[in-house]
């Protein structure tokens, strides 16, 4: 018929190739969540365990309520974070991923498609099938494309390793546990005590 728009089919991935980037990613019709980890799919875990919901909400209302009145914003998953290297365009950003929560204090790192650039804080939390990727390759990517800080939270053994931009470079902290003052050098004045935290989660 003349006239009709041809609308093109979604693409679907190719899992085995490893060099996909966000423009590819955007042409994706896909009903499970995945995440590029330089130009590689990874398949994000299966929707998250209650333990894991909880923490992340707690978190999120511990650092929005501090935040109010300030610069800074706070996200959470599912929100695309692009993480670029030398070019901003689509075609070439390599990283897309959905930190369960993240802090951004620079404005233009936002758009209406979540963030291009690095957020100022990154917390991940663990659940079971994932571990290997937040311990391996997203401390990677997260310390090349400059995070200042980058939380790990394992709900189960409930602990929170914290891993510090210095030079480039990522420093861990000592592991926290129930008990400690856990504060933040980036988002300074942010305090959080993981005895009252973790207890609101039994």
């Amino acid at each position: 018929m003349k006239g009709r728009a041809v609308i093109p089919k979604a693409e679907e991935p190719d899992f085995a190739y490893q060099s996909h980037s966000y423009a590819d990613y955007l042409n994706w019709d896909l009903e499970e969540r995945v995440e590029l980890i330089k130009g590689r799919i990874f398949k994000m875990s299966p929707g998250p365990n209650r333990l894991h919901q909880k923490v992340s909400g707690h978190l999120f209302n511990a650092f929005f309520n501090y935040l109010k009145n300030k610069p800074c914003e706070i996200y959470a998953a599912p929100f695309d974070v692009r993480l670029p290297g030398h070019s901003k365009k689509n075609e070439a950003i390599y990283t897309v991923v959905q930190p369960d929560i993240y802090v951004i204090c620079d404005p233009v790192k936002l758009d209406n498609a979540g963030c291009v650039g690095a957020p100022d804080l990154i917390v991940e939390i663990l659940s079971p099938g994932n571990n290997r990727k937040e311990l391996a390759n997203k401390y990677e990517v997260y310390e090349e494309s400059g995070v200042k800080e980058y939380w790990i939270i394992h709900p189960i053994e409930q602990t929170i390793l914290i891993y510090s931009l210095i030079e480039g470079k990522y420093h861990p902290s000592r592991l926290f546990a129930s008990g400690d003052l856990v504060e933040s050098n980036v988002i300074k004045g942010f305090q959080l005590n993981l005895e009252s935290f973790f207890k609101a989660m039994e």
